[in-house]
């Protein structure tokens, strides 16, 4: 059976795993563990773990289509309403919380939980230790070229700048080593899509990561996202997408990078895009991977059917 290892985290990650499904049943999410806002934020500041919030809509994404694992997957992302202490808190976080205080490893945890929701693969945190970023941010000041420090997930994700670089904190932070098996492990990495700063580059700032994706024998692909995000990444080209693994991940190679041909049109704008991925030593492969609604728009988001078949054709 193909195995597949997915990187990210979020909503990216959410549609990475949800397309995968549609290839094999052996799947590896590497989740990002730097949230530190709602009800994951809570979580990290009172109980020391890592932000379960990522690891939680990962396990919604693998779990079984049937009616036991849709009514677990719906329960996973139920929030609680109301005013009290437990307003804003998904049940799956609070499941992840309660397992780990139990079982004494979020390993452990996520896979008793994944046993129970029946998913299709596992999930696994990208770091055993809680992670803060923090980005080089110009555009804060009246003079633009002014660098500033923002820190905290959701602090990048908002900026009104334009994040430059980001490095995690602690730096070097260790990788789980249930990541590192995934990575050597799998047939096919995939690297996004998803918030560029927040949930895709942070896997290239822990060393041991970068390091398997160096010498994993598996195929490596990068999604790139339908459009550039604000904050993050306004004013991004697809190109600089590019430049940006290059510059967090100097050396770093991969085989493929999976881009939707209509986001990038023009044969000036491709070829721009095939220079900067040569840096990478990766063939761009254009295929039609985004999401229209029931009137034929844009949604802005990858399509699961589309972007799986995209994916299985680079396993052949």
């Amino acid at each position: 059976m193909t195995s597949l290892t997915c990187l990210g985290g979020g909503h990216g990650l959410y549609a990475t795993l949800s397309a995968a499904r549609t290839i094999t049943d052996d799947i590896t999410a590497i989740v990002t563990v730097a949230d530190d806002g709602g009800s994951s934020g809570r979580i990290r500041r009172e109980l020391g773990q890592i932000p379960p919030g990522d690891l939680r809509m990962a396990l919604a994404a693998l779990s079984n289509t049937d009616e036991h694992g849709q009514l677990w997957a719906d329960t996973l992302q139920h929030r609680f309403g109301g005013t009290g202490a437990l307003a804003g808190h998904a049940v799956g976080n609070l499941l992840i919380a309660g397992l780990v205080s139990i079982l004494g490893s979020e390993i452990a945890a996520l896979d008793e939980l994944g046993r129970i929701l029946d998913i299709r693969g596992r999930v696994v945190p990208m770091s055993p230790v809680p992670l803060d970023i923090e980005a080089e941010v110009v555009g804060l000041e009246d003079d633009a070229r002014v660098v500033s420090t923002v820190r905290g997930q959701v602090a990048v994700a908002t900026t009104p700048g334009q994040v430059r670089r980001i490095r995690l904190i602690p730096a070097n932070p260790p990788a789980s080593e249930e990541a590192i098996e995934a990575i050597h492990s799998a047939d096919m990495v995939t690297l996004g899509p998803g918030s560029w700063f927040t949930s895709v580059l942070p896997h290239l700032t822990v060393p041991d990561l970068v390091e398997a994706l160096r010498t994993t024998k598996a195929h490596r692909v990068v999604v790139l996202n339908l459009v550039s995000e604000p904050g993050e990444t306004a004013g991004f080209s697809t190109e600089r997408h590019i430049h940006m693994i290059q510059q967090h991940a100097p050396g770093l190679t991969v085989d493929q990078i999976l881009v939707d041909e209509a986001t990038v049109p023009s044969s000036r704008e491709r070829s721009h895009l095939q220079r900067a991925a040569a840096l990478l030593d990766a063939e761009v492969v254009f295929a039609d991977v985004r999401e229209l609604d029931e009137f034929g728009r844009v949604t802005g988001r990858h399509d699961c059917a589309k972007l799986g078949t995209a994916l299985a054709e680079q396993l052949r």
